[in-house]
């Protein structure tokens, strides 16, 4: 298996390059540097392809030149959201325009870029397999109030549909994760009993996700997980 993790540098993206291969299996990770704490086995081979995906026009350029010419997965997992997001201080009347535009560069534009150029390889697979990292906050009565950042991952939902259609023929498999709050402090290497405690109950350990994606990539091509909504067990909105 060839799998590509576009947004790999830390978090989620991280912890798909470390827990989602098998021997012999080859990973590539995207982000603008590569982290040095990675843990892999050696049976796994790693590439890493740094590319700055605020700035897409060059980034595509990095990823049209040192992608492999074909892929099995591809994870798109890049998204930033408000300076005071997720806190009582965020007001949207508050947010700077040019964050704004950024936001939307980032987890739209870029977004719809690199799956443009990089969906052709993924068809040369005999069982493609696209995820995108979308959130709750992206579903409709979400409860959340941070508008660019909701507007964005609910875009991502419909990226997810319209692909969805036009490479159905293909046997395009098209996920679309929809998180809730994740555990980013406790890396895989941490015992998912004691990711758990953290938040109490508030907060998804990292080692959930990626025994789902496990899942949804090695299930057959005669299926495909269409929307997985992954809450916290105390999240009161879900």
């Amino acid at each position: 298996m060839k799998l590509m993790v576009i947004g790999a540098s830390k978090g989620l993206g991280k912890a798909f390059v470390e827990g989602l291969c098998s021997d012999g299996d080859m990973v590539i990770g995207v982000s603008r540097s590569q982290p040095q704490d990675l843990r892999l086995p050696e049976s796994i081979l790693l590439d890493w392809i740094e590319a700055d995906l605020e700035k897409p026009l060059q980034a595509i350029q990095i990823l049209k030149k040192y992608t492999p010419n074909e892929l099995d997965v591809l994870i798109y997992n890049l998204g930033i959201w408000e300076k005071t997001a997720f806190s009582e201080e965020y007001s949207f009347l508050d947010d700077e325009d040019k964050s704004l535009i950024d936001m939307v560069n980032v987890n739209i534009t870029s977004a719809i870029l690199v799956l443009k150029h990089l969906i052709p390889r993924l068809l040369k697979s005999s069982q493609p397999r696209l995820i995108l990292t979308g959130s709750t906050s992206g579903l409709r009565q979400s409860g959340r109030p941070e508008v660019t950042f909701g507007a964005s991952k609910f875009a991502l939902s419909g990226i997810a549909d319209a692909l969805r259609e036009s490479f159905r023929s293909e046997g395009l498999g098209v996920t679309c994760l929809q998180l809730g709050y994740l555990n980013t402090e406790d890396s895989l290497q941490v015992p998912v009993a004691e990711a758990a405690q953290r938040g109490n109950g508030e907060l998804i350990p990292l080692h959930d996700v990626i025994n789902l994606v496990k899942a949804i990539i090695n299930m057959s091509k005669a299926s495909y997980v269409r929307e997985l909504v992954l809450p916290a067990i105390q999240d009161e909105r879900f």
